[in-house]
């Protein structure tokens, strides 16, 4: 493997942990998710690298894809279940990661532990040669051993530079995926498991969003803030605050966009029944030979 590019991949990857490690230490009871949020970015970019995606801060049911907009006034509260989903880049190349928080109880401790303890057992199989669903097995069977569930349609993903997910997918169960892993592949690993039917449903357009086709439409100031997200973003997932910082009427622009077919608008994913989920996620390249998790800190 390329040493610059291995060199730029641990980078985003361990600006990306200390992200994630700063946003869980920020969550509190009161606190306002747009601060986190905006810390952990501003953190990211202080480090010398920018951010991958919008920082996730998905509470309770909600699995995904939740991201402050810029007037969000929503504040944590006692007992609630934090995913801190965290991403960096470094000239495009990712670092994605994530944990879980519990606010102020020990109520879901098992169900955070699941996931770590999946994360943990499918990270150390990482390697060349490996099966796809062998990895997908290992989640499974570790978040059932702690009685919960997958999330069966969230998976992990390959990553590519200015690519969030590329490649591979890689479920959280064993789906018979007979692909085996290559040298210098770059894996995204992030089991979920929650106490409830073991899917996620799509709810209403959230704050995160990604470029669907590049092309014109009358609107001149729509254009031009599409442009702008074209040369800010690279193809890479943005959000509604990103982009009024640049425009400050972009809400209205952004709709445009989305109804126009040129953005998409990702839907915040809720459990199907209600239940609580906990996530945890690494990065791991294939580095001779072996899984290098670039987003572990402090070991």
């Amino acid at each position: 493997m390329n040493d610059d590019i291995l060199e730029k991949m641990r980078r985003a990857g361990t600006i990306a942990g200390e992200a994630r490690e700063l946003g869980a230490n920020m969550i509190d009871e009161g606190v306002k998710l747009l601060d986190v949020a905006t810390e952990v970015e501003a953190y990211i970019v202080r480090k010398g690298a920018r951010p991958a995606f919008p920082t996730n801060l998905s509470i309770n049911e909600v699995a995904a894809h939740y991201s402050p907009h810029s007037t969000d006034k929503l504040v944590f509260k006692r007992g609630d279940l934090v995913k801190v989903d965290v991403g960096a880049q470094v000239d495009g190349y990712i670092g994605d990661t994530a944990k879980t928080v519990e606010v102020r109880t020990r109520n879901w401790t098992n169900l955070t532990g699941a996931s770590a303890k999946a994360l943990t057992m499918a990270t150390e199989i990482v390697g060349e040669g490996v099966h796809v669903s062998s990895i997908g097995g290992t989640i499974e069977r570790a978040i059932r051993s702690e009685g919960f569930v997958p999330v069966t349609n969230l998976t992990g993903h390959g990553l590519n530079c200015y690519n969030l997910h590329a490649g591979l997918t890689i479920a959280n169960y064993d789906d018979g995926n007979t692909t085996r892993l290559k040298e210098g592949m770059m894996l995204a690993i992030e089991p979920f498991a929650t106490n409830g039917a073991g899917e996620v449903r799509n709810g209403k357009p959230g704050n995160i969003y990604r470029i669907l086709r590049d092309r014109e439409v009358k609107d001149a100031d729509a254009n031009r803030l599409f442009g702008r997200i074209k040369e800010e973003f690279k193809g890479l997932p943005f959000c509604e605050r990103w982009c009024t910082a640049i425009e400050p009427k972009a809400p209205a622009h952004l709709r445009t966009l989305v109804r126009h077919g040129i953005l998409f608008a990702y839907p915040i994913l809720a459990e199907v029944k209600g239940g609580m989920v906990s996530q945890a996620e690494h990065t791991v390249v294939i580095n001779n030979g072996r899984g290098e998790i670039t987003t572990r800190i402090g070991v």
